[in-house]
């Protein structure tokens, strides 16, 4: 007799580890279901990379690369900050194999984001931008210029750590000049929306 309530309290025990166990994993799973969207101290990269090459019908070529990674971090449930850098390099040669074009451009700047719905799979946000960048060409001549937008955009979530998003580029400054003595700057302001101001893109939170 004794020996059988030993048995059945074992049972029991094993019972209800298994009870515990399962419940457990369900609640893990539930809490990684939650963990779409964003939080504060979430971090998220992002970024684009691009080769291109094209061959004319007089045997003239264009080589084109970019890299453009960005890094953000989430100071509170709801506001983004972060940085991101550039380089692009643009290169046309003639049928002789000369170059006739060879421009290098690098960028740095700095973005705001502030989120409506950040710990949802799907949200809005508005960011802000500064940038600065400076382009050098086949004659060792330099071109400066700084640029302020204002983006709306919107993320959805596609996985717990991906994200894709989209922004859309709808109020601008520029400024560019030359990096001559005496060289003047050109200034201009854009406001509106078209299809050249449409950016989309992944990211990796993290």
């Amino acid at each position: 007799m004794l020996k059988t309530l030993k048995i059945k309290s074992m049972k029991k025990i094993i019972l209800s580890l298994a009870a515990l166990a399962s419940f457990t994993f369900a609640s893990a799973q539930e809490q990684e279901v939650e963990t779409y969207g964003f939080n504060e101290g979430d971090m998220f990269v992002s970024g684009s990379f691009g080769i291109g090459s094209t061959k004319f019908p007089d045997d003239s070529k264009e080589n084109t690369f970019n890299i453009s990674p960005r890094f953000g971090y989430f100071l509170n449930d709801f506001i983004a900050v972060g940085a991101q850098a550039g380089y692009s390099k643009q290169k046309e040669e003639n049928a002789n194999g000369d170059d006739v074009v060879d421009n290098s451009t690098f960028t740095i700047g700095a973005f705001g984001r502030y989120y409506l719905m950040p710990a949802q799979k799907f949200s809005f946000f508005g960011e802000l931008g500064l940038g600065y960048g400076t382009t050098e060409d086949i004659n060792d001549n330099k071109v400066n210029g700084v640029n302020i937008d204002v983006s709306p955009g919107l993320s959805y979530f596609v996985s717990k750590h991906f994200a894709l998003e989209a922004t859309f580029g709808i109020l601008g400054y520029n400024s560019v000049k030359p990096d001559n003595d005496g060289a003047e700057s050109t200034d201009s302001f854009d406001f509106g929306l078209n299809m050249d101001d449409i950016n989309l893109g992944l990211i990796y939170k993290f």
